[in-house]
């Protein structure tokens, strides 16, 4: 008899843990469904995207830094992707509209095409998302047309730069000087604006003449072609204005090939580390330094200020610097005395607390 008692309780406790996880079942596929589309993570944290135009520059590496360290302390969730090259619009649009479809609360994005980015960021204005643009504007024109609306724009004066980097020619030249221009990608707002503040720099100095001025597409390897070619058709070149570090680096390795090392000015445009390596060793005379980890940084703040509804100014500005040779000589000379007296450096001009 106590033998049918236990397993009938045994068959009735079975029944209703059956019943148990059937309801369990049910309530999580019902908040499934209804959390779908949501805009926050499981821990109640807002969701950031940002899009930047590659992972594989020195430049946007430090954006997302910055961007995920403002992350971090204001708690929310950032989801960074990117295209494989910079110069690939395309796959940005896709990306955008992918992570529309995710549920994002916030896009920041820093536009591989200032006019064509314009219909992927529609879909960020259907979706309601907020767009703060970061680094490259978008085409007013194209966004109005579409009816686009952007919280606002993150970034330094780009034409500033470029006119900093003509007038610091016009210096070190004397006012004469015959320059080759490696452009950016024709059409992008970015090096387009650093083009025509250097051009507005030089052109009231009839000492400063360009001989040549092409596209090498932000990319070092074109820089390296389109300068050699640039050479070959202009051998009375004597300094070059690159739009970007990596293709002024690309030069500087055109200049080696041709035998011509320290024999040309070359200005650049970042200040990225290989650049300021390159500046301290006296191959290249300058470049207009950036921050980009400020930008991320400003971008995610002003991202989040928006979801709280909070006001953000239209434009942030991110300062400029122009780092040129006697610029990085203290900081060289402190790095030495540092590790003359034992210290362990940690970065460019800081040491650490404990001796090696």
């Amino acid at each position: 008899m106590n033998e049918k008692r236990s397993a009938s309780l045994l068959r009735r406790a079975v029944k209703t843990m059956k019943k148990a996880l059937a309801l369990i079942l049910v309530v999580a596929a019902f908040s499934t469904c209804c959390n779908r589309g949501t805009t926050t993570t499981t821990t109640g944290r807002p969701t950031v995207a940002f899009v930047l135009k590659t992972l594989n520059h020195p430049f946007f590496v430090d954006m997302r830094r910055g961007a995920q360290e403002a992350a971090d302390r204001l708690g929310v969730t950032l989801q960074v992707q990117a295209a494989e090259r910079e110069i690939d619009v395309e796959k940005q649009m896709q990306i955008v509209e992918n992570l529309i479809q995710t549920g994002v609360q916030a896009l920041c994005i820093t536009p591989s095409g200032s006019r064509e980015i314009v219909s992927a960021l529609v879909k960020a204005r259907d979706a309601k998302v907020p767009i703060i643009v970061v680094d490259t504007r978008v085409d007013a024109k194209a966004a109005a047309d579409a009816g686009v609306r952007t919280e606002t724009f993150v970034g330094s004066d780009n034409y500033e730069g470029g006119r900093l980097a003509g007038e610091y020619l016009v210096k070190v030249t004397g006012g004469k000087a015959r320059v080759g221009i490696l452009e950016g990608i024709p059409g992008h707002e970015t090096g387009d604006s650093r083009l025509r503040g250097f051009r507005d720099a030089v052109k009231a100095t009839p000492g400063i003449t360009i001989v040549a001025s092409q596209p090498a597409n932000w990319e070092r390897d074109q820089g390296f072609n389109v300068f050699q070619n640039m050479l070959q058709a202009h051998s009375d070149i004597d300094s070059v204005f690159a739009c970007s570090d990596l293709m002024a680096l690309g030069a500087l390795e055109a200049i080696a090939a041709a035998g011509r090392t320290g024999g040309i000015k070359v200005i650049g445009f970042d200040a990225l580390d290989d650049a300021k390596k390159a500046i301290a060793a006296g191959t290249m005379e300058a470049s207009v330094a950036q921050f980009p980890s400020e930008m991320g940084r400003a971008a995610v703040e002003s991202a989040v200020k928006v979801i709280r509804s909070e006001p953000v100014p239209p434009d942030i500005k991110v300062r400029l610097e122009l780092v040129t040779r006697h610029l990085l000589k203290p900081v060289s000379l402190l790095v030495t005395k540092i590790r003359r007296a034992g210290w362990r450096v940690r970065r460019s001009g800081e040491a650490s607390t404990r001796r090696t």
